[in-house]
């Protein structure tokens, strides 16, 4: 009929007509507002021109997330700055998708796969060599990264590489790697998980390991520094709505970006993370190992290793930039001649650069007998080589008939030990291992060190 033949003549129409992207793409030219950057426009070669866009330089793309106000965060700004400061020849372009953000959450979440077709479109319009692009996505824009490497894939090509900033845990955990985030969408893809702290079956962070190499600073779930801003969380979600998102999680949530901008401003204050089974396993200072890729540098710098299967890879950090913090696994062997003994221990460190606070030691198990316990210490300075390990303990009301008791090993000294005794001490980083043994009468001392290879 007439009706029909106008709908095929009006949709044949829309085929040919160009793509119009719902996003803007803004290229950072230095100073403090990324709105004053300039506009780069789909299809209008000019504008690259005017902008100063170089194509013999690699690209990184950086893609906010949901957003319930008109402004882009200073985040944004910040990470474009350490970006453009420190990798000096590059192009650096941002995703300006607030029209599509500044709507109801599920509604932004639809949105992510229109903003990662208009990301994809412009890469092809560029013409660029899609492996030397870099796409940064903070939470939705994660997500959306994702996307945009998938729809490349569907003509052919790969992108390089794709970080993935906290993403977004609502609507996208448990779902299928097309449908999220996924090691699938570029050549190499790696993930910093800030805000996993589940409440009712949802996080803001995906849980789930979505890249290559999945980092879970302080186990993941929220970060040192942000417990004021957490604790209340969802009591205030629960009276403000999703209206509070912006004001409630940005702590924890955004950690991950400001982590990746210290990669880039600390580059000798660089950030190992250790592949491990779960944080538990990692608190108990088992996983300090580097072979075989079973660590990796968080941020800029990783190591692009591709891999079969997701590895989750755990780390300490500071409450403060730079985030990085120095760890120590220690095996103890400890020998008691009671069942069970109430005992606390603490522990201070000495080094070639300084000493350390007396630190807590923190064990799982009970002591009792002779057994040898594993757990971890983390120091925000640099202590250098370790020189001097200094153990204390206290014994509780069940162990009355002990006093306060303290021992000191040094290198090469012998000192009698008391009922609750150190067997041996095993030290260990991931650039040294320092074996310390010691008995009821003497002390042994093995100390090893060897380049680029761990001692179990």
């Amino acid at each position: 009929s007439k009706h029909v033949f106008l709908n095929l003549v009006f949709t044949c129409t829309l085929m040919k007509m160009p793509y119009a992207p719902k996003s803007v793409f803004r290229l950072y030219m230095g100073g403090e507002d990324i709105e004053d950057s300039c506009v780069v426009e789909l299809f209008r070669a000019d504008t690259l021109q005017a902008c100063g866009f170089n194509h013999s330089h690699p690209l990184v793309i950086i893609t906010h997330g949901w957003a319930m106000d008109a402004v882009l965060e200073k985040w944004i700004t910040r990470l474009a700055a350490a970006l453009k400061s420190t990798q000096k020849d590059i192009n650096v372009l941002v995703t300006d998708w607030l029209e599509l953000a500044q709507q109801h959450y599920p509604i932004a979440a639809q949105n992510t796969r229109i903003v990662g077709q208009d990301i994809a479109q412009l890469l092809i319009w560029l013409e660029v060599p899609v492996g030397r692009v870099h796409l940064i996505g903070y939470s939705l824009g994660a997500h959306i990264a994702g996307f945009a490497g998938r729809t490349l894939a569907m003509s052919g090509r790969t992108l390089g590489r794709i970080t993935g900033l906290d993403p977004a845990g609502p609507l996208f955990e448990g779902m299928s790697h097309a449908a999220r985030l996924s090691p699938h969408d570029a050549r190499f893809v790696d993930a910093i998980h800030t805000f996993t702290q589940q409440h009712m079956g949802l996080s803001v962070g995906i849980r789930q390991p979505v890249a290559h190499y999945d980092f879970y600073p302080n186990g993941g779930a929220f970060q040192p520094g942000c417990q004021l801003h957490v604790q209340n969380l969802y009591a205030h979600l629960a009276e403000h709505g999703l209206m509070g998102f912006g004001q409630t999680v940005k702590c924890a949530h955004e950690r991950a970006v400001h982590l990746f901008i210290d990669s880039l401003l600390h580059p000798d204050k660089q950030i190992t993370a250790y592949r491990c089974s779960d944080h538990v396993a990692f608190d108990k200072g088992v996983c300090l190992d580097c072979r075989r890729n079973r660590c990796n540098t968080l941020g800029y710098d990783i190591r692009k290793v591709r891999t079969s299967t997701s590895k989750r890879l755990y780390l300490k950090t500071r409450s403060l930039m730079p985030y990085k913090m120095y760890h120590f696994q220690f095996r103890i062997q400890l020998f008691t001649q009671t069942e069970k003994a109430d005992t606390s221990l603490s522990i201070s460190l000495t080094g070639t650069l300084g000493e350390s606070e007396t630190l807590p030691i923190s064990l799982v198990e009970e002591i009792s007998g002779n057994k040898t316990y594993t757990f971890l210490i983390t120091l925000d300075t640099d202590i250098g080589d370790l020189m001097m390990v200094y153990v204390s303990w206290d014994v509780g009301p069940l162990s009355s008939m002990w006093s306060k008791v303290k021992t000191i090993m040094h290198w090469g000294s012998s000192e009698e030990g008391p009922q609750l005794a150190i067997g041996k001490i095993r030290a260990k980083t991931n650039e040294s291992t320092n074996s310390h043994k010691c008995g009821t009468s003497k002390h042994f001392i093995d100390n090893n060190k060897e380049t680029n290879k761990q001692i179990n």
